[in-house]
């Protein structure tokens, strides 16, 4: 579980974040969502350290990552798991390679176990027989899911993804979505989704925090989300592709 506690950060004096307070669950898929410049991608970014908060606190697991020391934040960032937007592999790695990476980097592990934990993890994400093939080599949706093998060798307890469905197409969009979420459950992580795609809220949005203008105005389950008496989510919802289309009746 992580916490955050009345958060707030500015940019050259500029509130980007406002008072924010939330929980993001174990074991669920937590969601992140709002309009481009509402404040989502600085909390995210906060969260794993990359932005260093004005006021309040972060907790993981009741330890307050805001008060660590560097070498106390480097022990929880070995925790952590992260799924970059655009998937972010290393074009001159292989596939393997790409996910034995963090194992090569922090791992204590010989050559063999880091070979044998990258193809378990290639296994999982239904992987197994591009080990020796290069990004450019394999499709975006393939791409994506060698990312969260990596994102997983370390087997972290915190995952944390930036857009995971950036840049494809509905159907693999889908496929990622939904390994993500049984990912999340297999190995009980906190998972934390950066993401505008409704696709994703209505499919595996367990638990959901919308932001918009830096505030949080609202957290609850994709069940409660159509119920919402908070108009700026609604109109955030009916504005979106995939309300109409439901609306709409399309398939």
């Amino acid at each position: 579980m992580i916490e955050v506690m009345n958060l707030s950060k500015s940019f050259d004096g500029v509130p980007v974040l406002k008072d924010i307070s939330a929980t993001f669950k174990t074991g669920c898929t937590n969601l992140i969502i709002g309009q481009s410049g509402s404040g989502k991608t600085v909390l995210l970014k906060s969260l794993v350290g990359l932005h260093v908060p004005d006021e309040g606190q972060i907790l993981y697991d009741s330890r307050n990552f805001t008060e660590m020391h560097r070498k106390e934040k480097k022990s929880i960032r070995q925790e952590i798991g992260m799924l970059f937007q655009g998937s972010a592999l290393f074009d001159y790695l292989t596939v393997e390679e790409n996910v034995r990476f963090p194992l090569d980097m922090f791992s204590g592990f010989s050559l063999e176990e880091r070979r044998e934990r990258a193809n378990f993890c290639l296994k999982r994400v239904n992987l197994e027989n591009a080990n020796h093939l290069f990004p450019s080599e394999i499709s975006g949706g393939m791409q994506k899911r060698v990312a969260i093998a990596r994102a997983i060798a370390l087997n972290p307890k915190y995952l944390f993804c930036d857009e995971p469905n950036s840049g494809l197409d509905p159907k693999t969009a889908i496929v990622i979505d939904e390994l993500i979420q049984e990912i999340t459950r297999e190995y009980d992580m906190t998972t934390i989704i950066n993401t505008h795609d409704m696709n994703s809220v209505f499919g595996i949005g367990e638990h959901i925090i919308f932001i918009a203008k830096g505030k949080k105005q609202w957290e609850g389950s994709n069940d409660e989300i159509l119920s919402s008496e908070n108009q700026e989510l609604n109109d955030f919802i009916f504005a979106s592709k995939f309300f109409r289309k439901i609306m709409s009746g399309e398939k």
